[in-house]
């Protein structure tokens, strides 16, 4: 694989906003480490016959914890830092995701949030379908929140990191490097199950995104949020997609905790404390696999304000004030993780 350049681009804003970093050259260096340390990692390299590079994560190979870390940050668009410690928000429980993003707005939103909706029908096999998260995004421009951030990337290099099960087909690999304006063979896919120890720590590292992505449903000014950071607890992988899948969801719902640090009036920061926590949603309570069940698998008739961390500060800036609300149930999270009494 040819060097990524090292060098960063500084973006071209529109209306005359201040100019910001290139994600995808943020990330370039982040990508090639990533590649050239696939042994270490324990992820499987696949170059496809349009030049499309695969990144397997844990579907043909073991994958690892360490892979998935460094996956988020790539997912961050290199502006964040992600760790494992074993000290978190829940005390006695052994590992835990910690996130910063120093610019947590374009970090989270323009980069990590899995925003673009992928698909493609195949005649004699079931239709592939994703959602995109990272860097790419920002090239595609598929989505209109693109337009409230103010914010677009010009680069010939990008990834797109996809939590599946599966490798995408060629010609689905070959419509996202149109789409992100991009030769196939400058395309790189880092495909990571829910159920492998990477995708575990890549979807719980996305705790500071979901707490940004509810505070932009909430229609808090995003230009107020200056920085942010986050924890959850790491769960066991489950063996069952739905089991895995309701595992990553609860360790941020039961045992996320997230501070803001916001420019503006106390009160506004206030009210973002008590509206941002999940148990603000009307279907917070169970462990989200119930939830979804109960809901006949449908994701689109949960409550969107379900998806947020436990436990939220906000912290005021022009005051020096804080405001917590929310709490941790440990209970709720093991139940969840499988954790015997």
């Amino acid at each position: 694989m040819d060097a990524w350049p090292i060098h960063i681009p500084i973006t071209t804003m529109p209306g005359g906003r201040m100019s910001r970093p290139s994600i995808n050259a943020l990330t370039a260096p982040l990508v090639e480490s990533l590649v050239a340390d696939a042994e270490i990692l324990r992820l499987g390299i696949e170059r496809l016959e349009n030049g499309c590079l695969l990144v397997d994560a844990g579907i043909h190979v073991k994958g690892s914890l360490e892979a998935g870390r460094r996956i988020a940050e790539i997912c961050l668009g290199g502006l964040g830092s992600v760790s494992l410690s074993g000290s978190g928000p829940v005390a006695g429980w052994p590992l835990a995701v910690h996130v910063h993003a120093a610019d947590p707005v374009l970090a989270c939103l323009g980069s990590q949030y899995a925003g673009w909706s992928l698909s493609h029908k195949e005649s004699d096999k079931k239709g592939f379908n994703a959602l995109g998260s990272g860097p790419g995004r920002a090239l595609s421009l598929k989505e209109p929140l693109f337009n409230e951030l103010g914010y677009r990337d010009q680069a010939d290099r990008t990834c797109l990191v996809l939590e599946v099960d599966r490798l995408p087909p060629l010609p689905l690999c070959e419509k996202i490097a149109r789409d992100c304006g991009v030769d196939a063979d400058a395309l790189t896919l880092i495909l990571t199950p829910t159920s492998s120890l990477a995708g575990t720590v890549q979807i719980v590292a996305r705790v500071l995104e979901v707490a940004m992505h509810k505070s932009h449903e909430l229609g808090f000014d995003l230009q107020a949020i200056q920085d942010g950071m986050g924890s959850a607890p790491l769960p066991p992988p489950a063996a069952d997609f739905l089991t895995a899948m309701g595992r990553t969801n609860d360790a941020i719902l039961f045992a996320g905790l997230v501070q803001l640090f916001v420019r503006g009036e106390d009160a506004q920061a206030q009210k973002l404390a008590i509206d941002l926590p999940s148990s603000a949603s009307r279907d917070y309570g169970r462990p989200f696999g119930e939830v979804f069940k109960a809901y006949g698998y449908d994701f689109f008739k949960i409550d969107p304000m379900l998806f947020s961390p436990a436990r939220v500060m906000v912290s005021a800036l022009d005051s020096g004030n804080s405001y917590a609300a929310g709490a941790l149930d440990t209970a709720l999270m093991a139940a969840s993780f499988g954790i015997e009494p």
